[in-house]
């Protein structure tokens, strides 16, 4: 069995993923250094706009995503309150610091469930979807996202006239009952920004603010998991900055309801069946006697991971709890406060990928809560491609 860990004489540091099998190699000369705190060459000196308006994720722009499921608000002491289902003529009322919505382009569609389950509605979801369209201003505001989104899907305007509303309305349901979400948080940029690098990342939330991201974020994998009996797993997962994947350079998280655990998970729930202690020995002590680990608090732990196609920063919650809904408050704010820090020090320009891996609803197998980071500054080529060994340009 080749070592997970090896360092080379040269410099070279081979790396196999004990929970994936990757193998990675980081080669001397081929890193680079992706943290800086300079203001690029790109940038742009910033046209402020109060409230912002700089994409559809903004304040100013509430209409154009789907219908708001909840949101957040910042009361004058401080504390902060959650409403539910607002009405679409409030919406301006108050500012939320985070909203919940539905995706207007899904992956698991409602289709999906609807065909492959049967799955209908509860009652709650049916009767918000009703209150809604029954408010002139929810209509309008539904109906125009479905023109939108015919309009993005290629159709003409002649074809868009000729659906009805009852078959608009159709399309709409998943704008109340889909279980493909987004957490979408105020700032597009920071406050006093200057620049268009400006921007508005996970780290520059106070720990208060994250903290709240993070509770948001897994009140609604509750609900998820509480209106729809054929999810099995929530994929939650955050990607900052166009090269890693997101569509706005707008702060917000995403939540996929799976009828599935998928591989990754189903191979991890499988090892923490054969060996319970499989995370300490493979994970959290590896790391502390490769002299990985950099940062940990009471309930949390974070090291360089490796093994990973891409450079990567495991937190890992130290709860015996397996999923983020099971935490008590301080061992979410120790895991909030661990995940954020790395985020302040990583800056806002480095895109990444903040993944969440965590014990499945349906397992009687507990594998702990815990975050990666990825750094998406590298692609792979054809080295790879042919190899299956995986250049991360920076070593643990």
């Amino acid at each position: 069995m080749k070592p997970l860990y090896l360092i080379m004489p040269d410099g070279t540091v081979k790396q196999i993923n004990p929970f994936t099998e990757s193998e990675v190699w980081s080669v001397p000369g081929r890193n680079n250094k992706p943290i800086t705190n300079e203001v690029p060459e790109t940038a742009k000196p910033l046209e402020v706009h109060h409230p912002e308006d700089y994409c559809s994720f903004c304040q100013k722009r509430y209409y154009e995503v789907p219908p708001e499921k909840s949101r957040l608000i910042k009361l004058p002491d401080g504390s902060y309150k959650r409403i539910d289902y607002l009405p679409p003529d409030k919406y301006f009322e108050s500012v939320a610091e985070f909203r919940r919505v539905g995706n207007l382009f899904e992956i698991v569609t409602l289709d999906y469930w609807r065909k492959n389950y049967e799955y209908r509605f509860v009652k709650e979801k049916e009767e918000w979807k009703k209150a809604y369209l029954e408010n002139p201003a929810g209509m309008k505001h539904v109906l125009e996202l479905i023109n939108y989104k015919l309009r993005m899907m290629g159709k003409t305007p002649d074809e868009i006239n000729s659906i009805s509303t009852d078959e608009k309305l159709a399309m709409a349901d998943s704008f109340f009952g889909g279980c493909h979400e987004l957490i979408i948080a105020r700032r597009h940029f920071i406050d006093n920004a200057k620049w268009t690098s400006d921007l508005c990342s996970s780290g520059e939330l106070t720990q208060e603010e994250h903290y709240q991201y993070f509770k948001f974020t897994i009140d609604a994998m509750v609900d998820i998991m509480n209106s729809n009996r054929y999810v099995r797993y929530i994929a939650v997962f955050q990607n900052w900055l166009r090269p890693a994947g997101a569509s706005f350079d707008h702060l917000h998280k995403q939540l996929v309801g799976l009828d599935d655990w998928g591989a990754t998970i189903e191979r991890q729930i499988a090892m923490v069946r054969e060996n319970p202690n499989v995370y300490n020995e493979y994970a959290v002590n590896f790391a502390g006697y490769h002299n990985l680990v950099f940062a940990e608090n009471e309930n949390a732990v974070a090291f360089a991971g490796f093994g990973h196609r891409f450079p990567t920063i495991a937190i890992y919650s130290k709860s015996k709890a397996g999923r983020p809904f099971e935490l008590d408050e301080k061992e979410l704010r120790d895991m909030s406060d661990l995940v954020h820090a790395i985020h302040a020090a990583m800056g806002n320009q480095i895109p990444c990928n903040e993944e969440w891996y965590y014990t499945p609803f349906d397992s009687v197998y507990k594998m702990p809560w815990h975050v990666l980071i990825k750094w998406r500054i590298s692609i792979p080529a054809g080295f790879e491609g042919g190899t299956n060994i995986y250049i991360n340009p920076i070593t643990p």
